[in-house]
């Protein structure tokens, strides 16, 4: 057993789904991850690990204004959906997503086997995030992250 600072990351609880509104998280509910960076402390930038079941997509495709991403395949094979089209990544390979740049990204899990990736961002607030292929947005306000439809400002529930 690896003494703190070091851990074994199978041991870190994993969170399954997302906090989509209903009508957008099926394809997101079977995705675990576990919050690699919360259970080590970090503050200024996140690691998960993720895991994506066959058939299951990692978010929705989607890019953000302040936080750079990074991910970074262990197992497995995923495709990378982006404006440029897709292309397969598999164990080793890296993608990166600059902030600011409005190029939707998002992995999908194409194949009959389990695959997994290391997802890195930093905690820039108040980021937020456009949805280019749906109605959606995050957005602060008040304080407080909401998704939004980009159409009209309206709250999802």
């Amino acid at each position: 057993m690896p003494k703190p600072p070091a851990f074994d990351p199978m041991t870190v609880p994993t969170r399954m789904g997302s906090t989509y509104p209903a009508e957008f998280a099926a394809s997101t509910a079977s995705r675990t991850k576990r919050r690699l960076g919360d259970h080590g402390g970090l503050k200024n930038f996140g690691v998960n690990h993720v895991t994506l079941p066959p058939g299951s997509t990692s978010a929705l495709r989607h890019w953000h204004t302040l936080q750079d991403e990074f991910v970074m395949v262990l197992t497995g094979e995923l495709t990378l959906l982006t404006d440029a089209g897709e292309q397969v990544l598999g164990p080793g390979m890296c993608a990166a997503f600059p902030a600011g740049k409005p190029d939707g990204h998002a992995l999908i899990n194409r194949t009959a086997d389990t695959a997994t990736y290391l997802e890195v961002g930093d905690r820039t607030d108040p980021d937020e995030v456009d949805y280019p292929d749906i109605d959606m947005q995050v957005k602060w306000i008040d304080g407080v992250e909401r998704f939004v439809r980009r159409s009209d400002g309206t709250f999802y529930d």
